[in-house]
């Protein structure tokens, strides 16, 4: 395959730098033009001296000028910032946008929860994505032009609970999770409440009650395995570590079904993907073990007492959960084997 250039708008930011990281092992991709907001004019190696060979590289300003004439251009913007500049973009240009602005399907549910125009539905970005018709999310991902990468957070909890709900081994009407998330999730740019002292020794809910943006997107996926409305009471906790997220659901398990069943229900949606894995019985998911990676980690379990399926899952949000999904879906719009410069073993210790 010829070469494609690649560009990275917002590339001073944590999702951005990622990018780029992923971005550098690919074989078939050419970083092309960095670019910034408020870091426009500094290097890439002010900003992220871990990319040591882009370090001399200088961030350009976040124009539609400076993106153009690339075969893909990734979107790791803010919510609410890509649809301008998508807008700008010819459709000869594969667009890939890391925010929240092409995700939902339900006008309403974007403007509950955001304060911009809703933008639109792109094809989205979570390839594992089992559905109640049998299908995954990759289908629609071959050949597009447009994708909208999954929140983070989305892409624990659908991959954690959503082959239970396609295969009707649970139900959707009653669905709680609890999550935990790396500072990292918040974003670069500075805030009191995540300065090491306010961090460090502590854990903190945020978003409580129904208030965190990604609640309507875990609800359309999960209602899009489950081929029926779902309800979600979704907790989001911050975690003392600067990435990876650990998702805990549960949902009512299905009269009839017994731990064999659930379990069986897991197996045939993963036992053939790259980057999910179910693991052994009795053993869990940490975050520690996906670090750096595009894996995801799963397991699941029958709580007979309480009656409830329990799905874990342990992303690392940056990587799966933001620019590792990004480059997987590029690569199916390109039509390149899917793993294609993807790591597929974590950092550990």
């Amino acid at each position: 395959m010829q070469m494609k250039t690649a560009a990275v708008a917002g590339a001073s930011g944590y999702a951005g730098a990622e990018l780029i990281r992923l971005l550098a092992g690919h074989p078939d991709i050419e970083v092309g033009a960095l670019t910034a907001s408020g870091n426009a004019g500094s290097t890439v190696g002010d900003i992220a001296p871990q990319l040591t060979p882009f370090a001399d590289r200088v961030l350009d300003e976040t124009t539609p000028e400076v993106l153009a004439g690339h075969d893909i251009v990734f979107l790791a913007l803010p919510h609410g910032h890509s649809a301008r500049i998508a807008a700008e973009l010819g459709e000869d240009t594969v667009v890939i946008d890391c925010g929240a602005d092409y995700r939902l399907r339900d006008e309403s549910a974007w403007t509950r929860f955001y304060d911009t125009p809703f933008a639109g539905t792109w094809p989205y970005g979570l390839p594992e994505l089992v559905t109640g018709d049998g299908t995954k999310g990759r289908e629609s991902l071959r050949g597009a032009r447009r994708v909208a990468v999954p929140g983070c957070y989305p892409t624990a909890v659908s991959l954690a609970l959503a082959p239970g709900l396609a295969a009707g081994v649970c139900e959707p009407e009653d669905v709680v999770v609890v999550a935990a998330s790396g500072t990292s999730g918040a974003g670069r740019a500075a805030k009191a409440h995540l300065i090491g002292a306010e961090v460090m020794g502590a854990m903190s809910p945020y978003g409580v009650g129904g208030a965190h943006r990604h609640t309507p997107e875990i609800e359309q996926n999960l209602a899009l395995a489950a081929g029926r409305a779902a309800r979600v009471s979704f907790t989001p906790t911050l975690a003392p570590m600067p990435r990876g997220i650990l998702a805990t659901a549960t949902a009512r398990v299905a009269e009839g079904c017994d731990e064999r069943a659930v379990r069986d229900a897991w197996s045939r949606a993963y036992d053939d993907e790259p980057f999910v894995h179910l693991l052994p019985e009795g053993r869990w998911p940490r975050t520690g073990d996906v670090l750096g990676s595009n894996q995801v980690h799963v397991q699941v379990t029958l709580d007979a007492h309480a009656g409830r399926v329990v799905a874990v899952a342990a992303v690392d949000n940056l990587t799966k959960g933001t620019a590792g999904a990004a480059v997987q879906s590029m690569n199916l719009a390109l039509g390149l084997p899917e793993d294609t410069g993807l790591p597929v073993i974590g950092v550990a210790p």
